[in-house]
């Protein structure tokens, strides 16, 4: 048996079609949003995910992107040899959550992804007991806390009481990845920062 196995590649590009369904779906987004975002037409991405239209490099990228996933998650690459632990997405509110820590109480960290949409979503904001930590990797969140809108790019972080009404999307439709740290009231993530530097994401 020579190292490539062309039905197990078959296999790989069979699923790639159900698998994308699955995350549109998950994400909430009609196959006319992901046209008008990707710029690749309707028919294209129909067939794409029907298993009708080979999924190409070209075409997956975008995809990739626009999902917030690795493109090897896309296509459900084997990890031979990978020694890494791969924790299970999340998937709630039309967003993507990826748990870093696994121990039980405490403070409990998350790669949270916003996908892109076509229009930025109005604010819906809620409250739950606990406090939140916030560090923006990529893209432009959108926090609003209580009458505080605030616009957070790369770098920026921000803490704040969940008792409070607050609510996180994107600022601009783009993809947003950051990571977050959620606790029980009273645990709170202390950040060192810069005195001479006044900030614009805590609420006071």
């Amino acid at each position: 048996m020579g190292l490539m196995d062309p039905k197990t590649d078959d296999d790989v590009l069979d699923a790639v079609g159900p698998r994308l369904r699955a995350l549109r779906r998950d994400r909430g987004i009609t196959l006319a949003d992901l046209a008008a975002t990707t710029g690749v037409s309707e028919s294209t991405l129909s067939r794409l995910e029907s298993g009708q239209r080979r999924p190409s490099l070209e075409l997956l990228l975008p995809l990739a992107r626009i999902y917030g996933v690795p493109l090897d998650d896309l296509v459900g690459a084997p990890r031979t040899g990978d020694p890494r632990i791969h924790l299970k997405p999340i998937r709630r509110y039309g967003m993507t959550f990826v748990p870093l820590s696994r121990r039980p109480g405490g403070v409990h960290a998350f790669k949270m992804i916003i996908p892109a949409r076509p229009e930025p979503l109005e604010p819906t904001p809620q409250t739950h007991e606990g406090f939140e930590w916030l560090y923006v990797l990529n893209g432009h969140l959108r926090l609003v806390i209580g009458e505080r809108d605030l616009t957070l790019p790369p770098g920026e972080a921000a803490e704040f009481d969940t008792s409070l009404p607050h609510w996180l999307g994107s600022a601009d439709g783009g993809v947003v990845e950051l990571l977050i740290l959620f606790g029980l009231q009273g645990l709170r993530a202390h950040v060192r920062t810069d005195p001479h530097r006044p900030s614009q994401a805590e609420p006071q």
